[in-house]
């Protein structure tokens, strides 16, 4: 049997990698690939208010298992029951339209999400 998803359901299925401990790079925050990570202004301290609808864009920076813990980067509990990486308390995502390392297309959409920065 073939099974199909939907794009939201593929678009979440991406959003499930899960990266290697945030670096610093260029005065900001990257993934293990060096993909620029970003915070959304409407997450309260420890908690995402980024929904499915929301992930589909910005994609959960979600640690691999055994990853540690490190001064002010730490992990958070989700929802949906995931773990997201968070700097400062305030969930890390990265940004479905930057292409390649060093891409801030993210910061400043709908003045609400920003480069995070240490």
């Amino acid at each position: 049997m073939i099974r199909t998803l939907t794009l939201a359901a593929a678009m979440l299925a991406v959003s499930t990698t899960a990266w290697a401990a945030p670096t610093t790079k260029d005065g900001m925050l990257v993934d293990d690939k060096g993909m620029t990570l970003y915070i959304f202004d409407k997450d309260d301290m420890g908690k995402s208010n980024c929904d499915a609808a929301c992930l589909a864009n910005w994609p959960a920076a979600k640690p691999m298992a055994g990853e540690m813990v490190k001064g002010d980067l730490t992990i958070i509990s989700r929802a949906d029951g995931g773990m997201q990486w968070a700097w400062k308390g305030k969930p890390l995502y990265l940004w479905v339209k930057d292409t390649k390392p060093g891409d801030m297309t993210g910061d400043g959409v709908k003045g609400v999400w920003h480069v995070a920065k240490p």
